[in-house]
């Protein structure tokens, strides 16, 4: 990116109800002094976050062989210089096209089609975890699991390929994990671990490297998103959480890391290459995302402290409305 851009055209996909991370760019725009256009897609016009933006395109569903057409086709009508997504179900389909974007000029915060690849299937997440010795709940196939007569209880079932808690379930016996088995599409069955979860944002530049990790302490989750968090500046998470997306090579842009700490160490649950919904407390704290991204973008080299984060700082999130006519 040109160091004299003095505008960015920001592209959000799938941008659904993410108003504070909008919010969040436009204010890091605002304080480096540079202009700021925000494009944004989504499947209905009635999207709290497309109300914002300062053009709005509905798209096909991402599963239609056309979306990633339809995207190109934004990006290049409106000259988009930054494309961030952010749901999972899009980021395969944008990294394996990642070429197409850059042609147009457009940068995209998507890791390697490898890497959402192991992220987005929780079997091969676990294997990466397991081969690079980093702890992770054991993990087994449904039809494993009820052969085992020496199964210990209770366990977590979740689908392999799901996102956002959708479908997860814990069970005590063998009837509940037959029951609920059945019903859970693509179920896999964890090994069930008490412990403190945790969200990490791990910042990573645009030249690979971990500049940030951010733990955010899960107090109250509604809807698979974060309502109530707290930041927590825990030096064996962050060196943790660094080592896993340095192994992995994840980014650039934030990746999102789900873990369970407890008296016997740490425990890696879940890796999701892209903003979290919790991202804005990590911001709010100091870990200014937005702002890092767009230096970047205009050929500045933010610093960055590791640590630089205020610790203990709790966002308890409400209901809020946008108006649209």
């Amino acid at each position: 990116m040109s160091k004299s851009k003095q505008s960015l055209n920001v592209l959000f996909t799938c941008i659904g109800r993410r108003v504070s991370l909008v919010n969040g760019f436009r204010s890091a725009a605002k304080d480096l002094k540079i202009g700021i256009k925000v494009f944004g897609t989504d499947r209905t016009e009635l999207s709290p976050a497309l109300q914002l933006c300062d053009a709005k395109f509905v798209t096909c569903p991402i599963k239609d062989e056309g979306y990633i057409k339809e995207i190109l086709r934004i990006v290049r009508n409106n000259k988009i210089d930054l494309l961030i997504p952010t749901i999972d179900t899009e980021l395969k389909s944008l990294a394996d096209n990642k070429e197409k974007f850059e042609k147009l000029g457009c940068k995209l915060l998507v890791s390697s089609p490898e890497v959402v690849d192991i992220c987005q299937d929780k079997r091969k997440t676990f294997i990466f975890l397991k081969r690079h010795n980093f702890d992770t709940p054991q993990t087994m196939s449904l039809a494993v699991a009820m052969k085992d007569k020496k199964l210990t209880m209770p366990r977590f079932l979740k689908p392999w390929d799901g996102s956002a808690s959708k479908g997860s379930q814990i069970v005590k016996n063998r009837k509940e994990l037959e029951f609920f088995g059945k019903r859970i599409k693509n179920c896999i069955v964890q090994e069930f671990i008490k412990g403190q979860e945790f969200t990490c944002d791990a910042y990573v530049d645009f030249n690979m490297n971990v500049r940030c990790v951010v733990p955010r302490m899960r107090i109250e989750v509604r809807g698979g998103e974060v309502s109530k968090g707290q930041t927590c500046k825990d030096a064996v998470i962050m060196k943790a959480v660094k080592e896993v997306v340095d192994t992995l090579g994840a980014g650039p842009g934030i990746i999102t890391i789900q873990l369970i700490s407890n008296g016997c160490g740490i425990k890696f649950i879940e890796i999701n290459p892209r903003f979290g919904g919790g991202a804005p407390l990590g911001i709010g704290a100091g870990a200014n995302y937005p702002k890092w991204i767009l230096q970047e973008m205009i050929g500045q080299k933010p610093k960055i402290q590791f640590d630089g984060f205020k610790d203990g700082l709790i966002m308890l999130r409400y209901d809020a409305e946008v108006w649209k006519q």
